[in-house]
């Protein structure tokens, strides 16, 4: 089939021959290759700089419209951006993608083939990432103009693998090979400080860094749907500005004269370097600022371009910050205009709130950052002299305020940002009400207007069209293709569910997609899975909270059971862990080796193998994500109530059909609300209940006596049967579990063990698991992040579309 597509600005009608010529054009020219000896790489970079030509058509002609109108423009600052790979959303955002696999094909090469070929961006960990990638297609798709700023991570968040089942971190090679979506800009470089001191000056602070850095940008268009409209991700890379001293070189010191070099580039290297250490606090404070204020004077440069007032500032610049890393843009936005400008202080707090708004992503305290003030005042002395001054004027405004930016000896990053912002949302309904009663409760009650909700959303070109051939086809079959770019459209197939023949072609598209994952777990990892099994799917990243344990318990258990039975009428299920654990977080790395090792023993087991299996699929990314979340029959939602603050995992296994078995945490009380309590497995406590559970004395020890499926999968552990050998191996896990047990796994087992039988129950009857899993899907639309965007746009940003 030849697919047609007359691009943003009028360009002619690309089919597959023109764009076979324009892949052979670049195959020659750009990479200096014959066909006869190009590898499958060549061919990818040829396609992908073929496709790169189209969406650059785009990106100049929004770029132009934006300055002709002189609109408003959105920035989004974020450490980091999960984009993963560009050439296949490229292609089904420009319509592109049937005329590249016939241009291909012609070559004797598969489109699959070559699109895999592709690196993950190592830029992001899991859903802060993923969701800032999310809004920035969004915000493409709906023309409003706007910039993401990050940092280009030569490594980014490790490549995970399994050694004896213990998670390895080894460097991400993702720049090993050419990027070719990216447009290196040696002319936007910017000069940043750290450390030094600050003098004085006539009523003027004059900041003397001790070090200096260079930010150079290199921007990636990001095209929206249909091709309409392409912003810009500027990532920012660390130079040294004197690279080379060929003074040392020459007397010997080959090493020293690359030093400035090397101490420079260690800064946009890794994504979340292990900050147990006071060099690892210093270099992740120091990524912070880097990006952040190079931004803010890009920013500015382009302000400077087009207007000669900065009162206009809040005006015509929004700037939103996701979560605290990049919360010093507060005092240095005021440094900027105070201190270089000329602007009177409290004029410069007034015009940095005007332009800051501060998006809160966790309710845990250890996730709101907090900095020894003895590290900040030295790596940003004057920040800190701005940082008292905004603390010390606000709470002479307001006598009675009890939280401080500055608190015993700490910079409150959360309590920053939240001044320093018009508006502070949360990320599900749940979360900003939580947000108003504990972290902000005192600065909420001053300022009761500022903090909204924005419920999170993910895009449908991604994480439906793209990753879901089977089910998208037939979404387009039913209703038409009108659903990709306003997804709430999906709400017409709930007419269709009550009869069979949707309903079979339905659950034919999710036994293909399964069918397609079975064969892969068996290629990559020899493990051979029953595509009618349950595939029951725990993705994200792995965190006490997230509570993983929870659920490798509850299949002990289950393993414990078939083996008490093995006649009995079991459901069989794959359970599927994918995840990774900071670096330094000890006990996160124990789940994960706890898993493997139950994993190991269950699938060798002759006796349960056929209806229990577990998987933990390694280095899990965004490529991971899209085989995982279209063949996945069970999400796995199950944080402790009033933990997460909204995730995004679980709308894209709803919007694919997986049933959510969840607490009432974050964004799944909306779905459930959306979708429908009778298709949602509810169990556990509820936030408030949480709260009250844990003041009760010995809580764990009464809950493992009270269920004694969770006693004996305990003591399993305990006793070292999945640890041969080393039978104190998990002593941590079991202890933690039986006392403090602060994130109450043992407390919700026995309600979580009660709902799963209920879930395997359920889906011994196929027919009413498909039009559950179909009501997901079709109810599934408001969580687009289309529908974010817009929000954000009308209630927080003052921006519109230009589209």
């Amino acid at each position: 089939m030849t697919t047609e597509f007359r691009h943003f600005n009028g360009g002619e009608p690309i089919d597959a021959e023109a764009l076979g010529a324009a892949v052979q054009s670049h195959l020659t020219y750009t990479l200096g290759k014959d066909a006869a000896h190009a590898t499958r790489y060549d061919w990818r970079m040829a396609l992908s700089y073929a496709v790169r030509d189209r969406i650059t058509d785009a990106w100049f002609a929004a770029t132009r419209k934006t300055y002709a109108e002189g609109a408003k423009r959105v920035y989004y600052l974020s450490m980091e951006f999960l984009i993963g790979r560009l050439l296949e959303d490229a292609l089904v955002n420009l319509g592109l993608a049937d005329a590249a696999e016939a241009a291909l094909k012609a070559q004797g090469l598969n489109l699959m083939e070559v699109v895999c070929d592709e690196p993950d961006a190592a830029l992001g960990n899991g859903g802060l990432g993923r969701l800032a990638a999310c809004f920035l297609e969004s915000l493409s798709t709906l023309g409003c103009p706007a910039m993401g700023y990050g940092i280009r991570y030569e490594h980014g968040l490790f490549r995970q693998s399994f050694e004896d089942g213990r998670q390895v971190e080894r460097p991400e090679h993702w720049l090993s090979q050419q990027h070719p979506w990216e447009f290196e800009r040696p002319e936007a470089r910017f000069r940043l400080g750290f450390g030094g001191h600050v003098e004085h000056v006539d009523g003027r602070a004059i900041w003397h860094p001790a070090e200096v850095v260079e930010a150079e940008a290199y921007d990636t268009p990001i095209i929206g749907w249909e091709g309409k409209w392409a912003n810009t991700l500027r990532l920012w890379s660390a130079k040294a500005v004197h690279p080379f001293d060929l003074g040392r070189f020459n007397h010997g010191d080959f090493y020293g004269a690359a030093e400035p070099e090397a101490l420079a580039r260690t800064i946009s290297r890794v994504l979340y370097p292990d900050d147990t250490t006071d060099e690892g606090k210093t270099l992740r404070l120091k990524q912070e600022f880097f990006f952040t204020a190079a931004s803010l004077r890009d920013i500015l440069r382009r302000f400077d371009s087009e207007h000669d007032d900065l009162a206009l500032l809040p005006q015509k610049v929004a700037i939103q910050l996701n979560d605290t890393h990049p919360a010093i843009a507060g005092p240095e936005l005021v440094r900027l205009l105070h201190d270089e400008r000329g602007v009177e202080f409290h004029e410069a707090v007034r015009l940095a709130r005007g332009c800051l708004s501060y998006t809160n992503h966790t309710l845990l305290p250890e996730a709101l950052e907090a900095w020894g003030e003895g590290l900040f005042a030295h790596l940003l002395p004057r920040h800190m002299e701005i940082i008292r001054r905004i603390d010390e004027d606000h709470a002479a405004q307001y006598p009675d305020r009890a939280s401080r930016i500055l608190d015993h000896g700490t910079v409150r990053m959360g309590e920053l940002s939240f001044l320093m912002a018009h508006h502070v949302n949360g990320v599900s309904a749940l979360h900003t009400e939580l947000m108003k009663e504990t972290v902000f409760s005192d600065l909420h009650r001053l300022h009761p207007e500022r903090i909204i909700n924005q419920t999170n959303g993910v895009t449908p070109r991604r994480w439906l069209k793209s990753c879901n051939g089977a089910l998208s086809d037939l979404l387009t079959e039913t209703i038409g293709t009108g659903w990709v770019r306003d997804l709430e459209q999906l709400s017409r197939l709930e007419p269709m569910i009550g009869g069979a023949g949707f309903i079979e072609k339905y659950a034919a598209a999710k036994r293909e997609n399964k069918t397609v994952f079975g064969n892969w777990l068996n290629e990559e990892f020899n493990l051979n899975v029953d595509p009618d099994a349950m595939f029951d799917a725990q993705i994200k990243r792995i965190h006490e909270y997230k509570r993983q344990h929870l659920a490798i318990l509850q299949t002990i258990a289950d393993w414990q059971a078939i083996h008490d039975n093995p006649n009995g009428d079991w459901t069989p299920r794959v359970r599927i862990f994918a995840g990774k654990a900071a670096p330094g977080y000890v006990f996160a790395k124990e789940i994960i080796h706890l898993i493997n090792d139950v994993a190991a023993v269950l699938n060798a087991d002759k006796v349960t193998r056929e209806y229990l299996q577990v998987v933990f699929l390694p280095n899990y990314n965004v490529s991971l994500a899209e085989r995982i979340i279209p063949a996945s029959d069970l999400s796995e939602q199950i944080s402790t109530a009033g933990k997460e603050a909204s995730g995004t995992g679980n709308m894209k296994l709803a919007l694919n059909g997986a049933l959510t078995i969840g607490t009432l945490d974050g964004a799944n009380v909306e779905i459930r609300e959306h979708v429908g309590a009778e298709n949602f497995f509810l169990f556990g406590m509820t936030a408030q209940e949480v709260v009250a559970r844990r003041e009760i004395d010995g809580h764990a020890g009464r809950a493992i006596a009270e269920c004694p499926a969770l006693g004996r999968a305990l003591e399993a552990v305990r006793s070292g049967r999945f640890s041969a050998g080393e039978p104190d191996r998990y002593r941590g896990v079991v202890e933690n579990v039986s006392g403090p047990d602060y994130f109450l796994v043992a407390s919700d087992f026995a309600s979580y063990h009660a709902k799963q039988a209920e879930v395997s129950a359920a889906y011994r009857d196929r027919d009413a698991w498909a039009r559950m899993a179909a009501y997901n899907t079709a109810r599934s639309g408001w969580f687009s992040s289309d529908r974010t965007i817009g929000d954000y746009m009308s209630q927080i940003w003052g921006a519109k579309s230009l589209l």
